[in-house]
């Protein structure tokens, strides 16, 4: 299906009956990757999973956006599709955009539970190593930043910024790198607290974009978490450990399994 959202036109998925479980999904993923988890949920639920702008079908943002624009979108979302009320189920940054949500003072949409796999917004200090690969590249960047440079080599300043990126900014396009590098390094930890209602945490142990302790200190400083760790699994335990981790999902939605 597609809908515009304040003149972004929007992919997203609706499926079956009853009150609404949200999906946020990971940075750059699609909808669709979230199909067996969708099926589940909507043998009891009617879910709403958009593409969020820059990911799956949506269009991208009008200019590079942070994690609140996209909280802003989500809310805009469930007003164009009559949410009032949902559960919300969330995935790497769709996690992000979770805690922002959770913050807001006045949130004009009530959330009954939480379901958080993989969740980011943890900052974590860069290693020595980091640090000094960071400011080798910094200095790197200056130098084919010159106008002599750029016009003897036109390419170099891309090559390197390739070079030194994550997977995830290589992939991207030119405004989806900005809006990366406006969220990645936001550090949500504060907010933790603020996240009441009851949540479902779910982790792979080898998670290596969103590590364990990560889910563990959510665990501790959000009110009314419970951690459920699985094993032989890491980024996408939803796929990668399919079959318990919708047995947990159900139990804790109450969904016949």
């Amino acid at each position: 299906m597609n809908t515009d959202i304040n003149g972004i036109s929007t992919n997203y998925i609706d499926k079956g009956e009853g009150d609404t479980v949200l999906v946020l999904q990971g940075w750059g993923t699609s909808v669709d990757l979230y199909s067996a988890v969708i099926d589940k949920m909507a043998e009891k639920y009617r879910v709403l999973a958009p593409d969020m702008p820059g990911f799956g079908a949506s269009a991208e943002p009008p200019e590079p956006w942070h994690v609140d624009d996209y909280a802003d979108f989500v809310l805009a979302f469930c007003e164009k599709l009559g949410v009032s009320s949902c559960i919300i189920f969330a995935h790497s940054f769709g996690g992000r955009v979770t805690l922002k949500l959770m913050a807001r003072d006045e949130l004009p949409l009530k959330v009954t539970k939480i379901i958080l796999t993989g969740a980011a917004g943890i900052r974590h200090e860069p290693s020595e190593e980091a640090k000094k690969k960071a400011a080798a590249y910094q200095r790197g960047k200056k130098f084919l930043s010159s106008a002599p440079m750029k016009t003897l080599f036109p390419n170099a300043l891309e090559n390197l910024r390739n070079k030194h990126g994550s997977a995830d900014y290589k992939a991207a396009s030119p405004m989806m790198r900005q809006v990366l590098v406006n969220t990645v390094n936001e550090d949500l930890s504060a907010l933790l607290p603020k996240c009441t209602p009851e949540t479902l945490l779910i982790w792979g142990r080898n998670d290596d974009a969103a590590p364990l302790c990560d889910g563990e200190r959510m665990e501790k400083e959000m009110p009314d978490a419970g951690l459920v760790t699985l094993d032989n699994a890491g980024h996408f335990a939803f796929i990668e450990q399919q079959f318990i981790f919708l047995r947990v999902l159900s139990s804790f939605l109450g969904i016949d399994f």
